[in-house]
C-alpha cells in the first residue's frame, strides 16, 4: 500500500474513532441523566453559617454503593432545579456511564451560594474554629456530603479547580 493510501486509512480510522467517543458521550444526554439519576439540591452550611449551593446526582441504582465526584465552582453550575439536569456528568460524558454520585458546588458567593466571592482566596495556615478559605469549604463540604448523601462507598474525589 503506498503511502497516500496509508495516510488515507489512517484518517478514516481516526475519524471513526472520533465518532465513536462522540456517540458515547452523546448517548449520555439528558435523557439518560434522568433515567439513571436522582437529582437533589441542597445549601450547605459552612462553618462560618454561609451555605454553598449544591446540586447532587445520585445514581438509581441502589445495588451497590460508588464513589462521590465533587466540582466546585466559580462558573456556576446550572441549570439549577431539580427537575433541569446537566447535559453530560463528570469531566467527559463518558464518566456518566462509570457511575458516581456527581456533585457540583457554586462557590462562596457565587450564582446560587451565600457569602463574599474572593478570587483566588489564599489558605489561611492559622484558622480558628470559624475562620475560611477553600479548603474548609471543601472539607465542610465532603464533611456534609458523607453524613447526609446515601449510596456513596466513602470514596470522594474532586476534580476541577
Amino acid at each position: 500500500m503506498n503511502a497516500t493510501k496509508k495516510n488515507g486509512l489512517h484518517r478514516l480510522v481516526l475519524f471513526c474513532a472520533i465518532l465513536a467517543c462522540a456517540e458515547s458521550v452523546h448517548a449520555q444526554g439528558v435523557d439518560y441523566i434522568k433515567t439513571h439519576y436522582v437529582k437533589t439540591e441542597h445549601m450547605i452550611p459552612m462553618r462560618d453559617g454561609v451555605r454553598l449551593y449544591t446540586a447532587v446526582y445520585t445514581p438509581k441504582d441502589a445495588s451497590q454503593k460508588f464513589p462521590i465526584l465533587l466540582t466546585r465552582t466559580q462558573s456556576g453550575v446550572e441549570p439549577y432545579g431539580t427537575d433541569q439536569v446537566h447535559r453530560t456528568l463528570g469531566p467527559s460524558g463518558l464518566f456518566g456511564k462509570e457511575v458516581f454520585i456527581f456533585v457540583y458546588q457554586d462557590v462562596r458567593g457565587r450564582w446560587a451560594s451565600e457569602g463574599a466571592w474572593v478570587r483566588l482566596r489564599p489558605h489561611n495556615p492559622n484558622k480558628g474554629p470559624r475562620d475560611i478559605d477553600e479548603s474548609t469549604d471543601t472539607y465542610d463540604t465532603i464533611d456534609w456530603l458523607i453524613k447526609n448523601v446515601q449510596g456513596h462507598n466513602g470514596k470522594v474525589g474532586h476534580w476541577g479547580m
